[in-house]
């Protein structure tokens, strides 16, 4: 246990001060704000329609820019785009170990295999909690300049809403880290692994949710895919109609995206940790 504490602790030292770190979790908080806020925004006030919309009237479209709607709101874009860059940071995270040597010299001079990449993957657990904490209160404050802007009201979420959304949060952008942890110790490097996992990210998934319309037996798999998992947890917190953000879907129950994506964690852990931990360094 003390080996696994002192392990994540290192790598939070190492993640902290890797500028590719700081620029995968900006560049979320910065797409959220644009997509969520900014650009409908600019529709409200201007008073046309756009795509980033949704083709929501004025006042529904203002609705959703308020305090009350953020633990939805915020995660809407975390099941595609989101997962894409935490799935990138996952890669790197370990990837980049095989192509700097990092992981020889861990593995032989430090503490024993399941222990360091344990506490690699607890680092990335932490990391994404605290991503989803920092974009929810990030969220809110705009929300709140919003609201007073437009003289609406400042009334937040209920707990348990909140709550929601931070489970939410948590689990399709762990669930994604982790993919891409795995990914890159398949691949021993960041540039393989980065590129795998946003072509299944972006490309194979959606093409075989495609598949499945036009033949059906092809669904029994879609529908158990991660990437469906976290588009049905990231839709089961919509309250509003109209086009969904892509990635976000309604295939599954909040209960049985949760699950799938519990499984879906847990076992890329355990694949990361069994795959480092009885392959040759070499």
């Amino acid at each position: 246990m003390n080996d696994l504490v002192a392990s994540a602790r290192a790598e939070l030292l190492r993640l902290r001060g890797w500028p590719a770190f700081w620029i995968v979790l900006g560049t979320w908080i910065l797409l959220n704000l644009t997509f969520s806020y900014l650009f409908n925004y600019l529709a409200y006030t201007s008073g046309e329609q756009s795509a980033m919309s949704d083709g929501l009237p004025k006042e529904a479209l203002l609705q959703q820019m308020l305090p009350a709607a953020v633990p939805e709101v915020f995660t809407q874009g975390m099941a595609m785009f989101g997962g894409a860059l935490m799935l990138i940071l996952g890669a790197l995270a370990v990837g980049s170990g095989y192509g700097w040597g990092t992981w020889k010299t861990v593995l032989t001079q430090g503490p024993s295999r399941s222990a360091a990449v344990g506490g690699l993957l607890v680092g990335l657990a932490l990391v994404v909690v605290a991503l989803v904490c920092v974009a929810f209160a990030v969220d809110t404050g705009v929300a709140a300049l919003i609201a007073s802007t437009e003289s609406q009201s400042l009334a937040l979420p209920s707990a348990s809403h909140v709550f929601d959304g931070l489970l939410t949060g948590t689990a399709i952008l762990g669930m994604w880290t982790l993919a891409g942890a795995l990914i890159g110790a398949l691949a021993r490097g960041p540039a393989l692994a980065v590129g795998l996992g946003l072509v299944w990210v972006l490309v194979v998934e959606n093409l075989l949710r495609a598949t499945s319309a036009i033949f059906a037996p092809i669904a029994a798999l879609t529908d158990r895919l991660p990437g469906t998992a976290a588009g049905s947890l990231a839709g089961a917190m919509r309250t509003v109609g109209g086009p969904a953000t892509p990635g976000v879907l309604d295939t599954l129950s909040r209960t049985e995206s949760l699950t799938l994506l519990a499984l879906y964690t847990a076992l890329f852990a355990a694949a990361t940790i069994t795959l480092i931990h009885r392959r040759d360094l070499t």
